[in-house]
């Protein structure tokens, strides 16, 4: 049984948008899932669908096995949402955000004790037990808020964008806390994000979306070898340099996507890898071009992401996808 199951789904507002267009999708128990897409991909209404908060105008999504039209209450009490915006009680402590909680949710005393110290000690929020919660640092919030709504135990947590403005340290390590959940207390974790990076890190699954519709969904080696590509890269004594020959290569080689990085050119082809290779070294070699370096590689998740997508045919280092 799948955690969650969407069939067909499709959101159309009054307003005529289609949000999402005869959607499918499946999401493993016990397993990190990453949705990812361009801004307009349909995301966000994906989740408010999937957590009640949006009704689909048709279509079917099964949660646990259940009917989310039939059965939303059930699928209420199996699920929690982080959201970017952290909701914490800052004029409450610790303990007291992580028993009120429980007790929204009902939990058993005993039980709520149990589960709150075993989160403190994932979250390794023992150290800040005796400071006021609006002391803590914007990652240490974070991480105290999605401990909060794991009290209840939900079968399945959301988490939308969940290291958004944490500096690479918070993020590092909240990405192992989620490892930790995932293994320790067998919670299926759907994320949404932006940090390619992230999604390559943590997930079991990856799923990339457009304009309402699944693009690709499956492993990193699947998603790989979905593409079907290497790439080809070239470095360049300066990025200068490196710009001079994006039209060249598209043009000669008939690349499907190059992309500039610092002094690097990523180039995705159509035909076979190691041929071109071949002719690109006769090429810099035969027209004298200053270049240091170049090898075959394998693409990265952002190669794949672009390829996909095909959201820009030239993408500078530092843009968002």
């Amino acid at each position: 049984m799948f955690a969650i199951e969407v069939k067909n789904l499709t959101k159309q507002y009054k307003n005529g948008v289609k949000a999402l267009d005869d959607l499918n999708l499946t999401v493993k128990k016990g397993e990190i899932f990453s949705l990812l897409g361009p801004n307009g991909a349909g995301k966000s209404s994906l989740i408010n669908i999937l957590t009640t908060f949006y009704n689909s105008t048709y279509g079917t999504v099964n949660i646990l096995g259940k009917n989310l039209s039939e059965n939303p209450h059930f699928v209420r009490n199996q699920i929690a949402c982080v959201a970017q915006q952290v909701s914490i009680d800052e004029h409450l402590s610790l303990m007291e955000n992580m028993l009120f909680q429980s007790r929204l949710y009902k939990v058993d005393s005993k039980k709520a004790e149990e589960r709150i110290k075993k989160l403190i000690d994932i979250f390794d929020l023992s150290n800040y037990l005796k400071y006021p919660v609006s002391s803590y640092s914007g990652g240490v919030k974070r991480r105290l808020d999605i401990a909060i709504n794991l009290v209840s135990l939900p079968k399945i947590l959301f988490l939308d964008e969940p290291t958004v403005g944490m500096d690479v340290e918070s993020r590092a390590t909240m990405w192992k806390m989620l490892l930790k959940i995932r293994d320790e207390l067998g919670t299926t974790i759907f994320l949404t994000t932006h940090y390619l990076e992230e999604a390559d890190f943590l997930s079991d699954t990856i799923c990339i979306m457009k304009k309402g519709q699944i693009l690709a969904q499956g492993s990193r080696y699947e998603l790989e070898n979905y593409i079907n590509q290497n790439i080809i890269r070239i470095l360049f004594p300066s990025t200068e340099e490196a710009k001079k020959y994006i039209n060249t290569f598209d043009t000669m080689f008939k690349a499907k996507i190059t992309t500039l990085k610092n002094k690097s050119l990523f180039i995705s082809l159509t035909n076979n890898i190691s041929s071109s290779f071949i002719e690109i070294n006769k090429l810099l070699l035969n027209n004298c071009v200053n270049f240091i370096g170049i090898e075959i590689m394998k693409p990265s998740l952002e190669d794949i992401f672009l390829i996909i997508t095909n959201s820009n045919k030239y993408k500078m280092e530092g843009e968002k996808c």
